[in-house]
């Protein structure tokens, strides 16, 4: 049967040729309408886009014999990828294709801030000649900070160094070995902010990351810092921004991405020290014929049962495996998500043990299950079970396998070890009945937790009372415990508490919980 193919963005024309050269049914309908995109998607096997078509449940569930969504970029913040993945669906993007542009784009936008390009030629266009107001400044010996060190953030590296500006980055994966390499001076977030004259970001919108740069991560900075924003909105707290810029604690900033895209009523927007441009890190025609080529070649190779490239949803490959393996993958990228966020400092190691087997017949797959959950946490680069080993060995994380490792009462079982901040610590897990993935032991407290949603992790003394003093200040705040679960080393001794929430907790929240002196290395996680 020939596979149709419905184009529904203006995409380079090279996709449509490799389309049909692989003998897809291709139908170019740049600019289709929402309510047109629901009427037609059902007679189409896939759908390719860019940035423009929103891909929403609707269409998803309209789209009968839909099988692959691809999206000509990295991003696929326009995409339902939830809705995608229940109902089978591959969603696939274009990794790295657009890296050199991004890497361009914000060194083009680092020049223009320091020589005030921009504001130089609107009042020379306006026939005004005023050369005194527009002095500028060299990037030469100045010291640019990169928080994000994946390939866009090292390509940025690369082409810095060759301008003579000395680079400093910050990742909380890539190894300073790995770092070095590349001629970056490896520091923590606190050396960024202390000793940048520029700061650079190239991480993804995450919890961790959301208002990185905020109030209090400005005020540490250098007088007079400048920041440039090519990566994702919501990394910079855009009020917090306007104030140091008001009050010359931050002496520019460039911004190609912002909170609200679209954004109405900025005053951010025509600010004296902020250029700005309509999120163009990947408009170049060499990124968008790539790019389109990249997803045309993926499309194509999925269609056909020949290769799974750029997989976003990687859980709709569990579909293809053994029906008893599927669970111990889901599980494999919680407990990796887990270390990434409980990791204090960088991580160095992590190895992989598994028990059982089920387990151990694929444990092979289940480690890069693993490095999947611990790199979509801290990469910028998209993350899947195919890239995941890979980016690992770019960013210097050692990685080793053991069978027969954990043990505790289950016949299949996980277990991770990973070393971070100098210290080696370990999570355990396991499948109860058929399909059911349990948290079951961490750093030597056994316990059996849902390892989903938002987890409360602290440590504590055994005895009466902490645990009501921690569930009134929750209470207060109405955030509801949907589960409890204790470990302890004797009666009296230490314990380790993990709450399951229905939702996170408030800054003010946390802020009261840190005062309860019994409950120590309050941590929360997110486990999608």
């Amino acid at each position: 049967m020939t596979m149709r193919v419905l184009i529904s963005d203006s995409v380079d024309r090279a996709c449509i040729d490799v389309l049909r050269d692989e003998q897809c049914d291709v139908q170019d309908s740049p600019g289709i309408s929402p309510e047109e995109l629901k009427q037609q998607i059902p007679a189409f096997d896939a759908l390719v886009v860019r940035s423009r078509t929103r891909v929403t449940a609707e269409v998803i569930e309209a789209g009968s014999r839909l099988k692959i969504i691809g999206r000509a970029g990295t991003g696929v913040d326009n995409i339902e990828v939830a809705a995608a993945t229940r109902r089978g669906i591959l969603v696939l993007n274009t990794p790295g294709g657009n890296t050199v542009s991004a890497a361009e784009h914000t060194v083009s936008l680092l020049l223009s801030l320091a020589r005030k390009i921009p504001q130089a030629h609107v009042s020379l266009v306006g026939g005004s000649w005023e050369r005194k107001k527009f002095v500028g400044t060299e990037v030469q010996g100045k010291t640019l900070g990169i928080i994000g060190l994946g390939k866009i953030g090292r390509e940025v590296a690369a082409r810095c160094r060759g301008l003579g500006m000395v680079v400093i980055g910050y990742d909380p994966v890539l190894s300073p070995g790995a770092a070095s390499k590349e001629g970056i001076e490896p520091v923590d977030l606190h050396g960024i902010f202390r000793r940048s004259d520029f700061i650079t970001l190239h991480t993804p919108l995450t919890e961790e990351t959301r208002g990185l740069i905020n109030a209090e991560s400005l005020s540490s900075c250098k007088r007079g810092v400048r920041v440039i924003n090519c990566a994702r909105g919501g990394i910079v707290d855009e009020t917090a921004l306007l104030d140091a810029l008001e009050s010359g604690q931050a002496g520019g900033a460039a911004l190609d991405v912002f909170e609200e895209e679209p954004p109405k009523a900025s005053p951010l927007i025509g600010h004296p020290r902020v250029v700005v441009t309509p999120h163009l890190g990947a408009s170049t025609e060499e990124a968008q014929e790539k790019v389109a080529i990249q997803i045309a070649h993926a499309v194509a190779d999925a269609l056909h049962g020949r290769s799974f490239t750029g997989v976003v949803n990687s859980s709709v490959m569990y579909m293809t495996l053994q029906e008893e393996v599927r669970p111990f993958l889901l599980l494999a990228e919680r407990l990796g998500s887990l270390v990434a966020q409980l990791a204090a400092g960088k991580l160095r190691s992590v190895t992989v043990g598994a028990a059982g087997d089920v387990a151990e017949s694929s444990l092979g797959l289940i480690k890069a299950g693993v490095l999947k959950g611990v790199l979509s946490e801290t990469s910028t680069d998209p993350v899947n079970f195919i890239s995941a080993p890979v980016l690992a060995t770019e960013k210097g994380l050692a990685v080793y396998e053991e069978r027969g490792g954990p043990g505790g009462n289950y016949t299949n079982s996980l277990k991770v070890r990973y070393e971070a901040g100098g210290k080696l610590k370990e999570v355990e897990g396991s499948v109860v009945g058929r399909s059911q993935i349990r948290l079951t032991m961490m750093d030597g407290f056994r316990f059996e937790v849902k390892p989903e949603g938002h987890l409360l992790i602290y440590s504590n003394l055994d005895k009466p009372g902490i645990l009501a003093r921690v569930g009134g200040i929750l209470s207060r705040y109405e955030v509801n415990i949907a589960g409890v679960s204790l470990g302890r080393s004797e009666e009296g001794g230490v314990a380790l508490t993990v709450m399951n929430l229905d939702g996170t907790i408030p800054e003010k929240a946390m802020a009261e919980l840190a005062r309860v002196e019994e409950a120590t290395e309050l941590r929360l996680v997110k486990l999608d």
